[in-house]
């Protein structure tokens, strides 16, 4: 192919016809790095034909460059200088290394497994964009330009193409590889000849046939029904053929509506993938992400998304995954198998894929999502996205490796617009549809002291498993032993100090080689028997459930009632476990702890991350301990507090095929209670006070205002906070708790300002069937109740009935007091 001026300068014949362009693509009207104009004045201009300004197929295509590739940033200033500076020195090695054969494109990812032919693509994508973006040192390099076809050529030719028949991971053929090729296409495709695109067009087809977006079942669901789409929403573009780009655009509807089984988002803000895993950090993040593109993409087209139920995905923004992202991370607890990546052989770039990475990608997908959003919706998203680039230290987000030119520049954009930034939120958010919860409580006895936006005193999250939500997965090499993570994980962070380097460098809590470096039996918070386990026990794909129906609790929008109805995983254990989320404290109940495996059960109150080398002062007083720069806790019931201190080395690829080698050592702080052999009947009960000072701690154990404990059994657990107006328990049968009798299971919380008090019920285990419930305090009268909730007296006492729905929802009742 006869090369032109107007072939190889993209952004010249893009900003001709494309207002939505920018100087960063317009850039590129002129000629290859290191090139003059003149040595192109001569070139056949009439090769190729302008593209039409009034054409729909070239109108989208220049549109998803600009979504992919960036816009109104300078190429010549950082962070963009320095990231398409290593765009072009990464392409330069794969020109290098690059050498065709039978089974490969680069002999380091032969085609089985068939990650190396999307990893094949990636590397023609990063090729793609030196050639294609300005500053790179390789723009419009004609050599690049045809090693990059050479390749494109080699990989249809060899492997993907219509006589293939796909092996190994499905996803790899229908997801991985299609969206690459699209990509690479869109940039070059007036570089290509008719031939190459209709191979391309062919391939996709062939791998993501229209049978896979009529029927919203099997893999074709969630994230992965989005990144289908995507990938067929363009390939009618590049084709030119309507059908497929309105058969994405309506393939894209059965993701919106709330669903109440299996993958998708729930009403409640959970969201599912693989049927059984709480997913919101991965799959939710690539589903927001492959929305916001397509809707920016189709918007004003005759493909627009029109559907109402579009509004349910921006909603998700704030009601989904917003309370579950702190200070830049995404927590762990819905981050499924992948929190074992760290560090992965095939990245080229080399990223760190931890808590902060996943909640930066799931920031910059809000960021783009924005685009698309009301003014309203989209002031307070900016506002928010503003708080988390200035509290999140650790990996910051405005220079974040992971990012190309494209999203940099939109968070650019927001950290630099005059809108103030958001703190986070005070309050808890109960998500029992995946067995999560998270907490933000003000604090006390603080250190160190929040940063201006921080807004909570310290964050909380809670992990547990049921018959509906898997104990852990793992897949692909992924994640063998994270039996335990259901088990009841408490994950906190003390405000101002759960994303930042205290004063001896180290960093966050969970993003500083945790995962590899952890004991697996003594995951915080969790109650596990030490019986040992192999590796992926219980199955992969979230297979690992336990045969317990309640779990969940509820919640009035600050505190909160939380329970387990534990049964671990490959042992006898069982137990009834709840968390009491007030305004500075966490209150831990155990009871009922029961097993028969001939091997000591263990709760583990803590087990913090100390660093490498860390010398945090671990300090324990009467029943009660504290560590340096962390917080403390007062034990309340059960055995005495052990503790340990210890190093443990350990590597990503322990727990992941796919990652490096590289073993690092972390110091670590255990504290746990010894239920001893075979426990019958066993309780705990103990406080966590994230943040708290030494000085709070021990007051604090010493005092008499903290919370009483009313009742710690396996029939029913409670607690009384008069200091706050808080009465909460969870009943796991009929039965009562100080004042409040109920007729069935539920999760009751009550809470008294001045003279009106609010009653909050759930029913986790989720029966359906109505229930009583019966306040032994004098009420004047009702003054609101919500949907389900029937008054059958007041005077004396309060008797009300609830009946509820398939969802551990929260029902309330407000009363004014006698």
């Amino acid at each position: 192919m006869t090369p032109t001026r107007r072939t190889f300068l993209l952004a010249a014949s893009l900003a001709s016809s494309a207002p939505l362009l920018t100087p960063a693509f317009s850039a590129h009207a002129h000629a290859p790095d290191g090139a003059s104009d003149d040595a192109y004045a001569d070139a056949d201009d009439d090769v190729y034909a302008d593209p039409d300004p009034d054409d729909a197929y070239d109108t989208l295509r220049r549109r998803w460059l600009e979504i992919a590739l960036g816009a109104d940033y300078d190429p010549a200033a950082e962070p963009y200088a320095a990231r398409l500076a290593e765009t072009g020195e990464l392409a330069r090695g794969f020109r290098e290394s690059m050498a065709p054969a039978p089974g490969s494109l680069w002999p380091d990812h032969p085609y089985d497994p068939p990650s190396g032919i999307t990893q094949s693509y990636s590397r023609l994508w990063t090729m793609t964009q030196a050639y294609v973006q300005d500053g790179t040192g390789a723009t419009g390099d004609t050599g690049l330009r045809a090693d990059i076809l050479r390749g494109l050529d080699h990989l249809s030719a060899t492997v993907y193409n219509p006589s293939t028949s796909r092996y190994g991971n499905w996803w790899e053929w229908q997801i991985g590889s299609p969206r690459l090729l699209t990509d690479i296409v869109a940039a070059l495709y007036d570089e290509l000849t008719q031939a190459q695109v209709a191979a391309a067009c062919a391939a996709v087809d062939h791998f993501v046939p229209d049978s896979m977006l009529r029927d919203y079942s099997g893999t074709s669901t969630g994230a992965n029904r989005v990144d289908l789409c995507r990938s067929v929403a363009l390939r009618g573009i590049l084709g030119r053929v309507p059908e497929k780009i309105a058969l994405a655009r309506d393939a894209l509807s059965p993701v919106f509506p709330y669903v109440t089984a299996g993958d998708g988002l729930y009403a409640d803000g959970s969201f599912v993938q693989h049927t059984w895993v709480a997913y919101s950090g991965t799959y939710g993040q690539v589903m927001l992400d492959g929305l916001g593109r397509l809707f920016a993409l189709l918007a004003g087209s005759q493909w627009e998304v029109t559907d109402p139920g579009k509004q349910i995905i921006l909603d998700s923004v704030e009601k989904a995954y917003a309370p579950l992202i702190h200070d830049g991370l995404m927590m762990d607890s819905v981050n499924g198998r992948a929190i074992s990546r760290g560090y992965l052989k095939s990245d080229d770039r080399q990223v760190m894929r931890s808590d902060h990475f996943h909640g930066q990608a799931l920031i910059a997908a809000i960021a783009l999502l924005a685009q698309g959003a009301s003014a309203a919706e989209r002031d307070r998203w900016h506002g928010r996205i503003k708080g988390w680039i200035e509290r999140d230290t650790v990996t910051p987000i405005l220079t974040g490796r992971q990012f190309g030119v494209a999203d940099l520049a939109r968070l650019h954009a927001v950290a630099d617009s005059p809108l103030p930034a958001a703190p986070e939120p005070v309050g808890h958010h109960l998500f029992a549809a995946m067995d999560r919860a998270v907490h933000r409580g003000k604090g006390s006895g603080r250190s160190p002291s929040p940063s201006p936006s921080s807004g909570s005193g310290f964050t909380a999250n809670i992990a547990m498993a049921s018959e509906r939500i898997a104990y852990y997965e793992c897949g692909n090499g992924e994640n063998p032993r994270g039996w335990h993570t259901g088990a009841g994980m408490l994950y906190w962070w003390p405000a101002g100090h759960g994303s930042r380097p205290d004063e001896s460098g180290r960093s966050d809590q969970y993003t500083d080689w945790f995962w590899p470096t952890v004991d697996w039996y003594r995951l915080p918070g969790t109650t596990v028997s030490t019986r040992r386990l192999a590796d992926r026990a219980g199955g992969e794909w979230g297979e690992p459930k336990p045969a317990a129906r309640w779990v969940g609790g509820t919640t009035d929008g600050e505190f909160a009632a939380v329970g387990q109805h534990l049964r671990g995983l490959g042992s006898t254990l069982e137990a009834r476990r709840s968390w009491f989320c007030l305004d500075d404290a966490i209150v831990c109940l155990g009871a009922g702890i029961t097993a028969t495996d001939g091997v000591p059960v263990e709760t583990v109150v803590d087990n913090r991350n100390l660093g490498e080398g860390g010398t945090q002062t671990l300090v324990r007083g009467p029943g009660w301990a504290h560590l340096e720069g962390h917080g403390g806790w007062i034990v309340l019931e059960g055995p005495g507090l052990r503790t340990l201190r210890e190093d443990r080395t350990g590597a990503w690829s322990d727990i992941n095929t796919t990652s490096t080698t590289e073993r690092r050592t972390r110091r670590w702080q255990t504290l746990w209670l010894d239920h001893g052999t075979d426990p019958v009947d066993a309780t705990y009960a103990y406080v966590v006070l994230p943040g708290a000072s030494r000085r709070t701690v021990a007051a604090r154990a010493a005092g008499r205002h903290g919370p009483t404990i009313l009742a710690n059994d396996s029939g029913r657990q409670a607690v009384s906070v008069p200091s706050l107006g808080l009465l909460a328990a969870n009943f796991w049968r009929p039965g009562t708790a100080g004042p409040l009798t109920v007729s069935a299971a539920a999760s009751v919380l009550v809470r008294r300002r001045g003279r009106t008090a609010t009653l909050c019920v759930s029913e986790p285990p989720r029966t359906g069937e109505a229930l009583e419930i019966v306040w032994d305090r004098p009420v004047r009268r009702v003054v609101r109740s919500g949907p389900g909730v029937e008054v059958l007296a007041t005077g004396r006492r309060l008797k009300l009935r609830v009946t509820p729905g398939e969802v551990c929802e929260t029902h309330e009742c407000e009363v004014a007091l006698s």
